[in-house]
């Protein structure tokens, strides 16, 4: 497989635009006592656009949380010996709260899976929802987002890049289609 195929899906007022949107959607479920735990890497950069969006339009002032699932993944052993294993903090007391998970991208469900069991842990909340920026399909669970920014067809070995200013220096979402060497 060779990538041969690159769009861009949207670009950084694009995303913007879905962000201003999915924050319309989080605010319309209410205030009370809600958080926003995004899934490190990328999902923790978006929780934190999202709070500042939900304080700017809506006057919600939210606190937000990270989750690295590394130790909850049920490909572990396939990551090696030493795994890299970055800090999930969770600022508030989650029992009885409405947590909404941030991602990035929503593809197989396995790293959803892994964020509900690391929510676990730390106590029972009220409800939890799901939030991706971009669902791409390809569901191996049977997860699926309540707050989704936009929703593209990629086959299985495609490759969906998020880019976020934080860490990237700039914006956007592309996809890169995979196709047969010939």
């Amino acid at each position: 497989m060779t990538p041969d195929d690159t769009q861009q899906v949207l670009d950084a007022r694009g995303v913007d635009d879905a962000l201003v949107t999915l924050a319309t959607e989080i605010a319309d479920g209410g205030a009370e006592g809600l958080l926003l735990v995004g899934i490190r890497r990328r999902g923790v950069q978006l929780a934190a656009r999202l709070a500042e969006i939900l304080e700017r339009t809506h006057g919600i002032e939210t606190p937000t949380g990270s989750l690295d699932i590394t130790l909850y993944r049920d490909d572990l052993h396939q990551i090696g010996p030493m795994p890299v294993i970055g800090m999930t903090e969770i600022p508030t007391e989650i029992t009885g709260a409405r947590v909404v998970i941030v991602d990035d991208v929503l593809f197989t469900g396995r790293t959803i899976r892994a964020a509900l069991q690391e929510l676990a842990d730390f106590g029972r909340p009220r409800k939890i929802e799901l939030c991706v920026l971009v669902d791409r399909g390809g569901r191996e669970l049977p997860i699926q987002a309540d707050y989704v920014g936009i929703k593209i067809e990629a086959g299985e070995r495609d490759l969906v890049e998020v880019r976020v200013p934080e860490l990237d220096g700039d914006s956007s979402v592309t996809l890169v289609s995979a196709t047969e060497a010939k």
